[in-house]
């Protein structure tokens, strides 16, 4: 038995790293992203080779194993460990040179591998090897399970690009291993030459032969390359601390053929053909996987095939040639840049959007990988899916067609005791399928615990007892990633799903995705891991709080794994009540970037409201809560009283509004906004009706365009009259009491009735006060009967509040038909112009435009009728992506400031800095426009009211 509290004192003392016994550590490495969970006893985060060779040592000295951790994405379990997790992603993630001249670099494990991407670049290089989790996998994990990626067919495996390693073994010698047996500890010399001929006929001939050890780079005709083999060993063998890669020169020029075919099986066949045509990549994938294929060639499958070139036109040719020689159905190929990467990214987020099958039912990894023969994959995809029919198991297959390498998660029940037993027997026969087609068990991610058992079938026993003769030489204690490869643990042993309740859990929220359920909600982080990308890409939004902090805990994924483990119950103890989840979803502003983002579609403000309502039931919550969440309450008194200009006055004296922050839980840091001394309400009010013979709109009063900003939405109603269009506000007046018989009463006394405004309750969803929220949504849908019985649209200016409407509300309100039929009314100001008012043109401003996206707009709205009225009014220039680090609530809590302000600093702050003079700056959002005059010193606009200003303008020219 271990004694925790020696091991974790012992290893305070013998490194200068961080070293986490906490439940918040251990509860963010219990899994990676395969299927498997092991909870660890604590995690260490090595400054240095020294600190590596001193956790081995102390835990050598304890007999605690250790499992060496990159960026967590591995599929197959190797990962996860229960003794101590080495995390390198903290600080040994250096690029420690580069030499363009010699084409090499010198890396450190945790490096994420798009930064060495970025850092070759400007020379004209790149490292070949290019998983889709490219973004946030290292180049630690990326040896240890000899990864891939896209451009195999042209620059191999990682194993290809390897060249040195710097070692540190389980007794803690330091070695330098590389070609002629440098680096080889003892004994691993004679053990090869007393086997050369099992090692010279045991091994498959496949370019994606991942599987086992890779001791046949140890024979002489290959170099007896030590580095080599330890490729793919999956840190069971040695400690990587430094590595030494190769570069390859990168064509100058791309150009991306995509090829449609009507079938998988057709693609599949057609993919071996195009491989003596030099291709860069030939990957494949079906409809299944596509969200929307208008962008493809028609077909219902298809082969990315890219080429390179020294210019354009030459990478162009290439793929002009490809296509002739290919039998299609359809083709396109494109040489823009940016039309490349959108297409690409159909293909990366195949990872993500395959744990999903059709029908939104899960699907798991387990047989992620295979790989055969490339002229054999057609013939073994036919076998593949009879396969799958036989055990009534669906699966869609995607992947490396041009290496014979394909992915597939599959819709394994792995949550009852029959269907744990129905994929151990479709494991063991799928073995034998690969095994006949001259295939490998794994052809890119590894073995693990997934396929380490299956080994045999592959090698035979003797090979296989080879493997483990090599583990002791490099480890006789068994002390590195014991299960792994050697000995493995069974692959229907240690499911991450088996500590989760069989019950649904009690929750408010409805997850129509879900089936209602939350722990399948907590699911769908299957740990690809996209929240970890260290850098926004285009208009992408998550994970802010993660890229502002940098840790673990304060990512999508991370916040999933708590969540999880509260559910289990094991390490995180009380539930709802978790100090441990509550401190790893305070840093979430909430922005549901993730929602769109993730692949899978994990969606953390909701699981953060969820989590916060039954965290805080029956119990006093913060400040924050009660002077923000309940904010349009106290800005509708503030209105009854017309006490505006008083509360204005107040809040510009120091010593008062320090006192109301105090109070009111808000950041020192922060400004209270100004509230308006004449509401939007009392605006509309009092001004002349215009007439009109367009269609009529109904336009939400949110709080904010209500009180802080009316501006905005005095504005819109100009825009929208001067595109024809009728505009009225909604009911305010609602019944005391629920009407008699079925409902359409209207036999009811004015004296049962009372005034009231709408309000879509998102103060209330974002600090979890949902029962709160409930009441303010019914009342709102009491409110608009009258609305819903008319058909007309609702135009919400405010985009947190169109998306609260949009999604928070019919999930709340899952048992009331109206949430619904609301949400589908509920219309942005940029959608509500191109639909109902399709012939109107807005004014010609002919001016760039700057300023960032709305998160929510990005992530439940959408962005096009935006993007095309801004053109249409001569507004060019792309919005950043991101968030604005206000978000609501959040940047104004007490203790948020900082990382609020980075996420500013991170895409919307630079973006308005680098504007050129006369730019615009649009920020749709009362919080955007908030930051950026309290960070920044600058004023954002709606586009309303620019589009406003343009009206006026061009009415006042025509009056000259």
């Amino acid at each position: 038995m271990t004694d925790l509290d020696a091991l974790e004192s012992h290893l305070r003392k013998a490194v200068r790293g961080e070293v986490g016994f906490d439940v918040t550590s251990r509860a963010l490495t219990t899994m990676d992203a395969s299927n498997y969970r092991r909870v660890p006893l604590g995690v260490v985060a090595p400054r240095d080779a020294d600190d590596v060779a001193a956790v081995l040592g102390v835990c050598r000295e304890h007999g605690v194993p250790v499992v060496a951790r990159g960026g967590g994405t591995s599929i197959a379990g190797q990962a996860t460990g229960t003794g101590v997790v080495l995390d390198f992603t903290r600080h040994m993630n250096r690029l420690v040179s580069l030499d363009p001249e010699a084409g090499t670099a010198v890396v450190q494990p945790g490096l994420v591998l798009d930064r060495l991407q970025d850092a070759a670049a400007p020379h004209g290089l790149r490292f070949g090897p290019d998983p889709s989790t490219h973004s946030r996998c290292t180049l630690g994990g990326m040896i240890g399970n000899n990864s891939c990626g896209s451009h195999s067919v042209a620059w191999g495996t990682t194993a290809d690009s390897v060249r040195e390693l710097s070692v540190v073994t389980a007794r803690g010698e330091r070695l330098r291993a590389g070609q002629g047996w440098a680096g080889a500890p003892e004994g691993l010399r004679e053990l090869v030459e007393g086997e050369l001929s099992r090692l010279r006929t045991g091994f498959p001939e496949l370019p994606r032969r991942i599987s086992g050890y890779a001791l046949d780079a140890l024979l002489p005709e290959h170099g007896t390359d030590v580095a080599r083999s330890l490729c793919g060993s999956e840190g069971t063998l040695g400690v990587l601390t430094e590595a030494v890669v190769g570069l390859v020169r990168a064509p100058r020029a791309r150009a991306l053929a995509v090829l449609a075919y009507a079938d998988e099986s057709a693609a599949a066949e057609a993919a071996a053909g195009l491989l003596p045509l030099g291709p860069l990549t030939v990957e494949g994938m079906a409809v299944d996987l596509v969200a929307s294929a208008a962008e493809l060639p028609r077909g219902a499958a298809w082969l990315f095939v890219e080429t390179g070139g020294g210019t354009e036109a030459e990478a162009r040719a290439r793929a002009d040639a490809i296509v002739r020689a290919a039998d299609v159905v359809d083709a396109l190929v494109v040489t823009d840049p940016a039309g490349q990467r959108a297409l690409w990214r159909i293909r990366e987020d195949a990872s993500g959007t395959a744990t999903r099958m059709p029908d939104g039912s899960e699907a798991w990894p387990g047989w992620e990988d295979c790989a055969v023969p490339p002229a054999r994959l057609g013939a073994y995809l036919r076998d593949f899916r009879g396969l799958l029919g036989a055990h009534g198991l669906r699966g869609t297959p995607y992947g490396h067609f041009g290496d014979g390498c394909i992915h597939v998660r599959i819709d394994f029940d792995l949550l009852t005791q029959a269907g744990v037993a129905r994929f151990r027997s479709f494991s063991e026969e799928l073995a034998e399928l690969v095994v006949s087609h001259g295939g490998s068990l794994s052809g890119e991610h590894g073995d693990g615990q997934a396929r380490a058992e299956l080994l045999p079938r592959m090698y035979g026993a003797e090979l296989v007892g080879l493997f483990e003769r090599a583990k002791a030489v490099w480890d006789p204690d068994d002390l590195l990633n014991p299960g792994m490869l050697v000995r493995p643990a069974p692959l229907d042993t240690n499911l991450r799903f088996s500590v989760l309740p069989r019950k649904p859990v009690d929750v408010v929220f409805g997850y129509p995705t879900d089936g209602g359920d939350f722990s399948a909600a907590v699911r769908r982080c299957v740990g690809v891991a996209k929240c970890r990308t260290t850098a926004v890409s285009g208009a992408s939004v998550m994970c802010p709080s993660f890229r502002a902090t940098g840790e673990e805990e304060h990512s999508t994924r991370g916040r999933a794994r708590l969540l999880h483990e509260m559910l289990a119950g094991e390490l995180v103890t009380d539930g709802w009540r978790s100090e441990e989840v509550h401190d790893a979803l305070d840093l979430c502003l909430s922005c549901k970037g993730c929602r769109s983002d993730c692949p899978v579609g994990v969606d953390m403000a909701t699981y953060k409201a969820e989590f916060l309502h039954h965290h805080y039931e029956g119990r006093r919550r913060p400040a924050a809560h009660y002077s923000m969440g309940w904010l349009p309450v106290w800005l509708r008194w503030v209105s009854r009283l017309r006490a505006g200009a008083v509360v204005n006055a107040f809040a510009a004296v120091r010593p008062f509004a320090w006192a109301a922050k105090r109070v009111g839980g808000i950041a020192a840091e922060r400004a209270i906004p100004r509230v308006a001394t004449e509401t939007f309400s009392r605006w509309w009010g009092r001004r002349e009706p215009v007439g009109g013979s367009g269609a009529l709109v109904i336009l939400w009063p949110d709080t904010f365009t209500e009180h802080l900003s009316p501006s905005v939405g005095r504005a819109a109603v100009s825009v929208l009259e001067a595109a024809g269009l009728r505009v009225a506000q909604p009911p305010t007046l609602r019944m005391r009491v629920r009407p008699v018989g079925d409902g359409t009463s209207k036999a009811v006394s004015l004296l049962s009735m009372r005034r009231s405004r709408v309000c879509c309750g998102l103060t209330y969803v974002s600090t979890g006060q949902l029962d709160r929220a409930r009441t303010v949504m019914r009342r709102t849908l009491d409110l608009m009967a009258p609305v819903l019985e008319s058909g007309a649209p609702v135009v919400v200016l405010e985009p947190s509040c169109a998306a609260a409407l949009r999604t928070d509300l019919p999930e709340l309100l899952h048992d009331d038909p109206r949430a619904a039929r609301l949400a589908s009314r509920i219309l942005t100001f940029a959608e509500a112009l191109e639909r109902l008012a399709p012939d109107w043109t807005p004014p010609r401003l002919d001016r760039p435009a700057a300023g960032q996206t709305h998160c929510h707009q990005h992530a439940v709205l959408g962005d096009a009728a935006d993007r095309r009225l801004r053109l249409a009014a001569g507004l060019p220039g792309e919005l950043a992506g991101g968030c604005c680090g206000l978000a609501g609530n959040f940047g104004f809590e007490k203790g948020h400031y900082e990382v609020s302000a980075a996420c500013a600093e991170e895409q919307l702050l630079p973006a308005v800095r680098e504007a050129a003079d006369g730019t615009v700056v649009l920020a749709d959002g009362f919080s955007c426009r908030t930051q950026l005059e309290q960070v920044a010193g600058v004023r954002g606009r709606h586009v309303a009211e620019v589009l406003a200003e343009g009206l006026e303008q061009a009415e006042g020219k025509r009056g000259e």
